[in-house]
C-alpha cells in the first residue's frame, strides 16, 4: 500500500491523489500471467465437476440461461453447512463454470458448496445482478439449506465479494428468516463501493449512473444485524483494492456489524481466490472456520 498514502511533515497520514483511476483498477496488467489464470480455470473447473460424485448441475433460479446455480455435496457424510459462492468477472465477464474447482477446499472440510451465476452487463444493471443473487440466495436457503443443519456462509470474488455483502445490506431482499441461517459473510478482493467506478472506461459497460453506483455501494448502505463480516485481500493487489477491502469493515464495525479485515502475504488478485480449490490453505480455513 506504499503508493496509496503520501506521508509529510504537514501530515503524516495524507492521502495520495488518484491520478491514473484506469490504472488503480486495472488488475491484469500488474500480475504476471494473469490471463493464464483465466484461461486455465474453465478445464480445470469441467475436471473437477466431471470427477465429483454427489452434485446437481445448472439448476434454474429464473429464465435467462446464466440464472443458474449447481450444488456439490460432501461424500459420505452429512454436509456441515452450506457455502454459497459468487464468481467476479466486474460484472461483465466470466461465469460460474470457470470457478467450479474452488469447491474443492470446502467440501473437503465436510461443506457444501453451491456455484451461482448472474446476468452480466451490459445486459443487466448491477442492480438487476444484485437481484439475481437475491434470488438464488433465497432459492438454495428455502431449498438445498433446508435439508442441512448447519449455517450457511456466502463467499464472493471481486464483483462477487461486491454481491455478497449487498445481501446483508438493510434493503436485503433476504426475510429475517433467511438472515438467520446466514452466519457468515466473506468478501475476497472486494469492491464495496462503485462510485469511483463512474469515471472509468468500462462503465460504457457497466451503464453506472451515480444514483445506482449510491445506492448499490455497500459502504452506502447500513448492514443487517447477526451475520459476520469478513474481508481478506491479497497484499499485492493494487492499492485500490486493499482500500476498498479495508474500507467496509471500517465503516460497518462502527454501524453495529461484527467485522474483519484480513489481508494475506504473498498474494495477488487472482492468485488469492485460487487458494480455495486447497483445503489447507489460509483462505479455506477462513472460510470454513
Amino acid at each position: 500500500m506504499a503508493d496509496l498514502f503520501a506521508k509529510s511533515a504537514q501530515s503524516p497520514y495524507e492521502f495520495a491523489a488518484l491520478h491514473d483511476s484506469e490504472d488503480a483498477y486495472d488488475n491484469r496488467s500488474h500480475i504476471t500471467d494473469a490471463q493464464g489464470y483465466i484461461d486455465n480455470w474453465p478445464s480445470r473447473a469441467a475436471s473437477f465437476a466431471d470427477n465429483h460424485g454427489p452434485a446437481t448441475q445448472n439448476n434454474a433460479y429464473g429464465a435467462h440461461e446464466r440464472q443458474r446455480y449447481d450444488v456439490f455435496m460432501p461424500e459420505g457424510k452429512p454436509p456441515k453447512g452450506l457455502i454459497i459462492f459468487v464468481h467476479g468477472g466486474y460484472w461483465m465477464s466470466l461465469s460460474k463454470d470457470h470457478f467450479l474447482h474452488l469447491a474443492k477446499g470446502p467440501l473437503a472440510h465436510g461443506w457444501a458448496v453451491a456455484m451461482i451465476g448472474y446476468r452480466l452487463c451490459p445486459e443487466a444493471h448491477i442492480s438487476e445482478i444484485t437481484a439475481d443473487i437475491s434470488i438464488a440466495v433465497q432459492a438454495l436457503i428455502s431449498g438445498v439449506a433446508a435439508d442441512i443443519d448447519g449455517p450457511v456462509r456466502l463467499v464472493g470474488h471481486s464483483a462477487g465479494g461486491h454481491l455478497v455483502t449487498r445481501m446483508i445490506c438493510d434493503d436485503t431482499r433476504l426475510s429475517p428468516e433467511m438472515l438467520a441461517r446466514l452466519e457468515k459473510v466473506i468478501s475476497v478482493s472486494g469492491v464495496h463501493d462503485l462510485r469511483p467506478l463512474l469515471a472509468l472506461s468500462r462503465n460504457e459497460t457497466l451503464r453506472l449512473s451515480n444514483a445506482e453506483a449510491t445506492a448499490e455501494s455497500p459502504v452506502c448502505c447500513r448492514p443487517v444485524a447477526g451475520p459476520t463480516l469478513i474481508c481478506i485481500v491479497g497484499e499485492d493487489e493494487r492499492p485500490e483494492f486493499v482500500r476498498q477491502s479495508a474500507l467496509l469493515p471500517y465503516i460497518w464495525y462502527a454501524l453495529g456489524c461484527a467485522a474483519t479485515l484480513h489481508i494475506e502475504p504473498a498474494h495477488d488478485h487472482f492468485s488469492i481466490i485460487d487458494t480455495l480449490e486447497h483445503d489447507d490453505s489460509p483462505l479455506t480455513k477462513i472460510v470454513v472456520g
